[in-house]
């Protein structure tokens, strides 16, 4: 919005230094900026707001971490600040004229309001099940429908939209039109419903302790946004071999608005927080991180360039699948890990919270140099 109204001024009156606003790398870094000051501004009139309303979290006293108990006082639903400090920046300063800023900023707003209704019914109605089951799965498949649907079907993507790129091999893509052309949405929607699903259910299971789940996804945020921007741009794309994405390289503003609204909403939400983000904020972050993959044709690189996701479900499907195995042949449920997700079970061995975090955030930063060396170690 406010990047078409420059670039009419500066057309109509050559304004001195309007023009760099025609540069994505400087709408990047003002949207960055915009998203860290909505979130710390904001952010602390909404977290008051958020205790007036006695919007704040519970805690199970079964679950066998007495460390969480104090945190049952805390606000929730900050995920609201998250989402606001992502749209107002992405719709400021992306082309809107692009239907890769209408769908990014969808995926967002409708996750985080399925998110919203989750943390309603658990906070409000005082239901600790919160939304059941299929209806948050219903809502997750549906996002991802509709923009499978238009990745696909959309004019300017028809060259390359079931095409993606293969990790550490060169000139090497999958085409998931195995059926031939005609029936190749039958693998490609259905997968874009599976990756938005799993991405924003893995930022949720993530979302456990104090500033775990924003640290990582602030740096998948980076990861992702600086493949956006070579995808985006033929001499790099070009130079670097990879496939160029005419137009992509406007969701790195996004993704530099995630990173600022990241990082504003950790200064609430470290350790000790005073805000936890809930299924508002992790559904709308996973779910961007998952879009932004899928619309940058790297979605095969996600269990690397959201390491720490993939590993904290992981450590939940092993659990469950082995205990229930072993209930099942031996009377008796056992388990891999003294509690799941993993960062739990290093809280069972003794570990504070603020290292724990700390050590997941390096382990991510890891993950996201490797992710990056794909782009030359091929």
């Amino acid at each position: 919005m406010l990047f078409h109204f420059i670039d009419q001024l500066n057309r109509a009156y050559n304004i001195p230094g309007f023009g760099a606003f025609d540069y994505i790398t400087t709408r990047s870094a003002v949207a960055a900026v915009f998203a860290l000051l909505i979130s710390l501004l904001i952010g602390k009139r909404m977290i008051e707001w958020l205790g007036r309303m006695q919007l704040r979290e519970t805690i199970r006293e079964d679950i066998g971490l007495d460390s969480h108990l104090s945190k049952a006082s805390t606000p929730t639903m900050g995920g609201l600040i998250l989402i606001l400090a992502m749209a107002v920046p992405s719709l400021l300063w992306m082309d809107l004229t692009s239907v890769y800023t209408w769908m990014i900023v969808m995926v967002v707003v409708t996750l985080g309001i399925v998110g919203f209704v989750d943390d309603y019914i658990k906070v409000v109605k005082r239901n600790k099940t919160g939304l059941a089951g299929r209806f948050k799965v219903a809502g997750q498949v549906t996002v991802g429908l509709s923009l499978g649907a238009v990745l696909y079907w959309w004019p300017d993507f028809q060259d390359f939209n079931t095409l993606t790129t293969v990790p550490f091999l060169k000139n090497v893509n999958i085409d998931y039109a195995i059926f031939g052309a005609e029936w190749s949405w039958l693998v490609y929607i259905p997968l874009v419903m599976l990756v938005i699903t799993a991405v924003s259910n893995a930022a949720n299971l993530t979302d456990g302790l104090d500033g775990l789940a924003t640290g990582t996804s602030a740096i998948a945020g980076v990861i992702l946004g600086i493949f956006a921007y070579v995808s985006g741009r033929v001499d790099f794309s070009s130079f670097l071999n990879i496939m160029y994405l005419p137009g992509a390289g406007e969701l790195t503003i996004f993704a530099a608005s995630m990173i600022g609204a990241c990082i504003g909403f950790l200064w609430y939400n470290t350790h000790p927080a005073s805000v936890f983000m809930g299924d508002t904020g992790s559904l709308a972050l996973g779910g961007g991180l998952g879009a932004l993959a899928i619309m940058i044709h790297k979605e095969l690189l996600l269990p690397v360039i959201c390491g720490v996701f993939f590993v904290e479900t992981l450590s939940v499907i092993l659990q469950t699948t082995w205990f229930k195995y072993t209930r099942r042949k031996y009377g008796e449920g056992r388990r891999i890990f003294l509690m799941a997700p993993l960062h739990h079970h290093f809280e069972k061995q003794g570990l504070p919270e603020s290292k724990i975090v700390v050590r997941f955030w390096i382990v991510a930063i890891l993950m996201g140099i490797i992710s990056l060396l794909t782009l030359k170690l091929r």
